[in-house]
């Protein structure tokens, strides 16, 4: 075995090869071992979460490895189904084996010459079935003749494929697939089967990872290995990611086509104004610290653009303009990241996620977002909600270049194509002759045809049919349209092996407007082919409408120009975050005096809060010179905010938005999310122990009782008293009386230099509602001091009496 590992070493120096070579060659290889020996690791972690899940969770695995069910309660355990899998598994490998030797074998062998000697010699799939690891089902937000489902797939394989290709072994040694499965039943009916159709897609790109065997195992190579991945999920993506669907007929007699390919719910604009305090990426010597060179990704499900890059600052200004088809909400998000690009690799510099579904009931928001994921950076983004419209006053030109309508192309199928395009000649049949045997051969076959289809700048490529001259795509395709009174859609037919034109047309947008409902349905002459070629499709023109706000929900302060919090969330495996809009830093901190407890008012799901709904509880809005100025130039409707006064000095407060939020993370406490309670307020009988006020802390507490547990968010706080000249670093120190041992207190991050800190973090205390309900939480604000300074280490001090307080419903106070 040493000769054996020598051998090329020797056969390098006996072909005067340098040494380089050697070493290029022993770091590829182990590259590639490192490579293989991860991929069984993390097979083999999978592999221990799939056989004992409770000693899993209860060994404390990272929160990426935990199901879905155990963050986020509205997604519900279904044992009885992964039960019914295990049962049934068996018999679908028996299916899958039959399919794969009596039609995938053929189907491969007919694809080319070279795959004629295709032969499965091992197909097994293994005892490991798929898992759901959790269901979530709407039933509010959608028709209510459709359910809708999502579930999280998630099948770590032990199945082993094994075929021979002129006497050389390929296979797969173990599958991994991680993703979000949506499942539609719709329409729903009155007699059996009760359900029309079923619908699947994926929501995003699954989580794909292959184990290969044999001669496959040339495909983990470091840099092969990134390329081949993405071929496959590109794969996936293209008949299985949205907007790609498969919809299977239930019911005899279904016209599915309306299922397959629905109308967009909607656009989303997005606005890609600045940043503020990017981190700085960018060193020199490893010492000094440089600027950054920051673009942005923005993404809505498979579609992705990338914005300029602005050399050498932390605070870029992009003023771009990006619009995303919108095809499922709930379910589809907004993401946003940033990079400083770099020769080598780009450096991340912060993340953003933004769940549509606020912006659609919101329709335009203007705010300032925290990134996520880094240690500063805000992003200012002006997203707006375009909904599609069939009326034709809306279609009137944008002076500033914007998409006014959308164009969605059903391609259906086409008719009676010529074999080439010598066939057919300007109509006429004249078929030209060629000396080449071989090519005269092919031109006898039926076409391999695909579409392009082009409206102004833009074109998109159907699949392609193989031999067949009466093709069938069944696809969707989406254009932006900046004016339907002049623009056209070009449609040509190719044949793939020739490249050649088997049919062209031109169709104006104009004839949309012919009709009622902007649709035209039916089949098109082909020019350039044979004059009783056509193609089919449906075309269908939708204006894009920003509906006006309504002025009552405009609330005063700040972010006055969106009428409620955007959630923003932050991915961390199956776990998300939700945080508001950032506090702007020219807000001057608050008067001691102002110490004013708040009353929350009730939100339910989809909902936002409301001008109206803080009628119970009046709040002051605050009055800072120059900011109310800039706020009046840009919302002129306005009257001039209100503001207590305390004797013969006002007192400012912070805003109405900024007092009425939600915490930040109400819907990952790890109980029933904010969709399925009331979080009211609660008048608590709280005593700092003085009567000079010490400032105000933000706490949302809540009883999970999935998981046993008393949940406590702390979110922020604010005004609070320094204790020296140096300013303070304040923490947040808690204890559930009458337990004060050092092992069971919680303590939040120190926060430096700052007199209003935000924290947004959860503790949990196991311990069951009875047990609860008897004792008290004791919350204390600290200054992180030195060691022998003499400062005041304790800022402030709340206790909660839980006897009081209905903690299933839970509350959120300052």
């Amino acid at each position: 075995r040493a000769l054996l590992w020598l051998g090329p070493v020797y056969l390098a120096g006996y072909l005067g090869l340098s040494g380089s070579w050697v070493l290029l060659a022993l770091a590829l290889w182990l590259c590639w071992g490192l490579n293989r020996r991860g991929k069984r690791d993390r097979l083999a972690a999978a592999f221990a979460l799939l056989e004992d899940e409770r000693e899993a969770v209860c060994r404390g695995l990272a929160a990426r490895h935990l199901p879905a069910w155990v963050h986020f309660p509205d997604v519900e355990r279904v044992e009885w189904l992964n039960k019914v899998l295990v049962q049934a598994w068996p018999y679908f490998g028996t299916i899958m084996e039959k399919t794969f030797k009596e039609v995938l074998e053929p189907k491969i062998r007919a694809k080319s010459v070279h795959l004629k000697t295709c032969t499965f010699t091992k197909i097994h799939f293994g005892e490991k079935c798929p898992r759901i690891n959790g269901i979530k089902a709407y039933t509010k937000e959608i028709d209510r003749r459709q359910v809708t489902l999502d579930l999280q797939i998630c099948y770590i394989g032990d199945c082993e494929i094994h075929m021979d290709i002129s006497k050389f072994n390929l296979g797969v040694k173990g599958v991994q697939l991680y993703g979000t499965l949506r499942v539609i039943l719709e329409p729903l009916l009155t007699d059996a089967p009760f359900v029309g159709a079923v619908t699947l897609f994926f929501m995003q790109k699954p989580h794909l990872e292959i184990n290969w065997a044999g001669m496959s195992n040339l495909l983990d190579v470091p840099g092969i290995n990134v390329m081949s991945d993405s071929l496959i999920q590109d794969f996936i993506a293209a008949r299985l990611v949205l907007p790609n669907r498969i919809t299977v007929p239930l019911k005899k007699n279904m016209n599915i086509a309306h299922l397959r390919f629905p109308v967009p719910q909607g656009v989303i604009r997005v606005h890609l104004l600045e940043a503020e305090n990017l981190v700085q990426k960018d060193n020199f010597l490893g010492a000094i610290r440089g600027k950054s060179d920051p673009y942005a990704l923005l993404r809505v499900g498979t579609v992705q653009y990338r914005s300029k890059t602005v050399s050498r600052d932390l605070n870029p200004i992009w003023n771009e303009t990006f619009e995303f088809v919108v095809h499922e909400v709930p379910g589809q998000d907004l993401e946003v990241d940033l990079y400083d690009e770099d020769p080598d690799k780009d450096d991340f510099m912060g993340s953003l996620l933004i769940g549509l579904v606020d912006v659609m009931n919101d329709r335009t928001v203007d705010e300032w977002f925290p990134l996520s994921k880094t240690t500063s950076g805000h992003l200012h983004l002006k997203l707006e909600w375009l909904s599609l419209v069939n009326d034709q006053e809306k279609l009137h030109e944008d002076k500033k270049g914007l998409s006014t309508a959308i164009l969605i192309v059903y391609l259906e199928s086409a008719f009676n194509l010529p074999k080439n395009h010598f066939e057919y000649s300007n109509g006429e049949c004249g078929a030209k002759k060629t000396k080449n045997n071989k090519y005269l051969k092919k031109m006898e076959r039926e076409p391999s045809s695909f579409v392009l289809l082009t409206v102004g700048n833009k074109t998109q490529k159907s699949k392609t049919c193989n031999f067949s001259k009466d093709p069938t795509w069944g696809q969707a395709f989406t254009f932006f349209v900046h004016s339907a009174h002049s623009q056209s859609l070009h449609i040509e037919i190719k044949d793939k092996e020739q490249d050649s034109a088997l049919g062209t047309s031109v169709v104006c947008l104009s004839h949309l407007l012919k009709d009622p409902n902007m649709t035209l349905d039916q089949r098109f002459q082909l020019d350039h082919s044979s004059s009783d070629s056509f193609i089919k499709m449906k075309l269908v023109l939708r204006a894009l409408n920003v509906e006006e706000l309504d002025p009552q929900r405009v609330k005063a302060g700040v972010s006055a120009s969106k009428p409620g919090p955007v959630r923003v969330m932050e991915k961390a495996g199956n776990q998300q975050k939700f945080a508001s809009p950032p506090q702007v830093s020219k807000v001057p901190p608050m008067s001691k005096d102002s110490a004013v407890l708040e009353s929350l008012p009730k939100k339910d799901s989809g909902e936002d809060l409301d001008a109206k709904d803080s009628s119970a509880a009046p709040v002051p809005s605050e009055t800072v010179p120059g900011l109310d100025e800039a706020e009046g130039k840009q919302n002129p409707e306005r009257g001039p905010p209100s503001a207590l006064s305390s004797g013969a000095a006002a007192m400012p407060t912070l805003p109405v938005l900024q007092e009425m939020r939600l915490a930040p993370s109400v819907t990952s406490l790890g109980s029933l999310p904010s969709s399925c309670f009331e979080l009211s307020s609660s008048n608590l009988d709280i005593h700092n122990g003085t009567e000079m006020p010490l400032g105000e802390i933000q706490l949302t507490v809540r009883y999970a009782s999935i998981r046993q547990s008393l949940v406590v968010l702390v979110n922020s706080c604010r005004n609070l008293v320094p204790s020296s000249n140096r300013g303070v670093d304040p923490y947040v120190r808690i204890y559930l009386l009458p337990d004060r041992r050092w092992t069971s207190r919680k303590k939040t991050s120190v926060k430096k230099k700052t007199l209003n800190p935000q924290y947004d973090e959860k503790f949990e205390f196991f311990e069951s509602l009875e047990n609860v309900k008897k004792r008290s939480l004791d919350i204390a604000v600290k200054n992180s001091r030195p060691f022998i300074s003499q400062e005041r280490k304790e800022l402030g001090k709340v206790r909660i009496d839980l006897s009081q307080e209905d903690l299933i419903k839970g509350f959120a106070q300052w």
